[in-house]
């Protein structure tokens, strides 16, 4: 099918809209502060007309003719008098202005509800944040809150949803044990079910908690506005990130902050592990960094060891040499890309030492999919033929020179089976679907500065790239196009992305003395 295009709107004017919308917007602003004053009088002639109107109704009809015979008067008496006029307009304005000011009431502090729950809050972490021996305690039983709460927000229906807390100097803060304890209190606390950011300065002894919104998961999967080494890995926050991507929500034009991954000879994170349980859409990750991947001009191998068969929507298509989902084609497709990589690095070599630059198919991405391969590994010993995973350490140890990036979905049971090369190689990590917070530690190896929720969207999870911070993601709507169960707009989008089916069997992984090669004239 015919690839819809990206509206030139989303790739040329966005920047020019923006800073339309935020001139206008401030000439808005700057207009409604001059025009104030008369803003106020015109509401208070107005209210003054009603008040008017709605006394003259009301006065019986019998005596509503002295009552126009007495106004008459008083405005000739006011026209005869010196300065009459003036003085007569002067009051009339200062009545408006008086009863045109804005009388919305000023909330001096919180109510009955919000001084009990923060009361209680206060309580919940006397025993966290005082000793016997403080002379003065911050925190005491009976003690006053505001002194330690500084700030606080709440919702409509009541829930706190902003809080600055100040804590004593000799609370242990700097242990990542005691930090996790006053967190989890406080989620308790504040009401289960929502998103948490924890922001501790340890140097002023002060504690951030705030609320985070819930991130989009109607974006789904289109060309993004990226370069050739840029893959999307999903969207998260605005204040984690410095650059914005347009993307389409619906129908509707958004500029969102991504979780960008660099890849190629020059990243610092060539492969990636993806960790999560079923449906948590490590599976729909890998289909959008294939589609990212093949849109650049890459070649993409995908290796399926679940055998699910999402990953048919790309067999057959321009740019993937092969979809493998039994161990014997896993293997030879392995022993390929090993023997690829390699080739690579020789002939790169050479290119080097000859002073000429690298031949053009040695600078072609190549991108190595698998989805859980531990299944495969299984299938493989217990057949008794060589585990598939041992032909992955040399595209993983040197792959970055040769253009080749490895990404590995698999499962929290299944961790364990992961060799060692992939633990050491794969330096961008994400942690998808619901997760302890220990879970996430040991994979990220930090842990999130936010409290994860039980029940979570597919495709929602935490990512980490090198020795980054830890950032909360939301990977792109990409679900298998043939799965009449998923959401049909989603599924339309992937279709229009797929490459088109090549018309002729493309490059093949034939077995040849006990290797997988690929066919030299259809690789040039």
């Amino acid at each position: 099918m015919a690839r819809r295009p990206l509206p030139r709107i989303l790739s040329s004017g966005t920047a020019s809209l923006a800073r339309g919308r935020d001139f206008a917007r401030t000439a808005a602003d700057s207009a409604t502060d001059v025009l104030h004053p008369l803003l106020v009088i015109g509401r208070g002639l107005r209210i003054l007309a009603a008040a008017g109107r709605r006394r003259w109704s009301e006065t019986p009809k019998d005596k509503r003719g002295p009552a126009l015979f007495l106004g008459a008067a008083c405005v000739l008496v006011v026209a005869l008098v010196p300065y009459g006029p003036l003085l007569a307009l002067i009051t009339l304005m200062a009545a408006a202005a008086w009863r045109g000011r804005d009388r919305t009431p000023v909330k001096a502090g919180p109510s009955d509800a919000e001084a009990e729950r923060l009361g209680s809050l206060y309580e919940a972490l006397v025993s966290y944040f005082s000793i016997p021996e403080d002379p003065s305690p911050l925190f005491a039983h009976g003690g006053e809150w505001d002194k330690a709460f500084s700030g606080y927000e709440f919702d409509e229906a009541g829930r706190l949803t902003r809080l600055h807390i100040r804590y004593p100097a000799y609370f242990t803060d700097g242990e990542a044990s005691s930090r996790a304890r006053i967190e989890a209190l406080l989620h308790a606390k504040s009401g289960r079910g929502r998103e948490y950011r924890f922001d501790w300065d340890e140097e002023g002894n002060q504690l951030d908690l705030s609320v985070l919104a819930a991130l989009p998961t109607g974006i789904a999967a289109q060309p993004f506005v990226t370069s050739p080494g840029e893959s999307v890995l999903g969207f998260t926050d605005s204040a984690s990130v410095q650059r914005t991507l347009p993307v389409l929500e619906g129908e509707q034009p958004r500029d969102v902050p991504p979780v960008i991954w660099r890849t190629g000879p020059r990243s610092t994170e060539p492969h990636l592990l993806a960790v999560g349980q079923p449906g948590s859409g490590t599976s729909t990750l890998l289909r959008s960094l294939a589609l990212q991947a093949l849109r650049h001009g890459a070649d993409v191998l995908i290796v399926d060891g679940g055998g699910s068969g999402e990953y048919a929507c790309l067999t057959g298509r321009a740019g993937v040499l092969a979809v493998e989902c039994g161990p014997v084609g896993a293997v030879a497709t392995l022993e390929w890309a090993a023997q690829e990589t390699e080739r690579r690095l020789i002939a790169t070599h050479r290119a080097r030492e000859a002073g000429r630059p690298a031949p053009e198919d040695t600078r072609r991405p190549l991108w190595i999919l698998l989805d859980q391969p531990s299944v495969l590994a299984h299938l493989a010993v217990a057949e008794g033929g060589p585990d598939p995973m041992t032909h992955l350490q040399v595209p993983l140890r040197h792959g970055r020179p040769a253009h080749v990036t490895v990404v590995v979905a698999e499962q929290f049971d299944h961790l364990e089976l992961l060799h060692d090369a992939v633990w050491q190689h794969t330096r961008a990590r994400i942690v998808l679907g619901p997760a302890a917070i220990q879970q996430i530690t040991d994979v990220l190896g930090l842990p999130p500065h936010t409290t994860p929720t039980s029940q979570v969207p597919p495709g929602r999870g935490y990512a980490r790239l090198g020795t980054g911070a830890v950032h909360r993601l939301q990977v792109p709507a990409t679900p298998d196009p043939y799965d009449e169960g998923t959401h049909a707009g989603y599924r339309q989008a992937v279709l229009e992305l797929l490459p088109e089916r090549q018309p002729a069997p493309g490059p093949a992984l034939a077995k040849a003395g006990g290797a997988a090669v690929l066919d030299a004239p259809e690789r040039a």
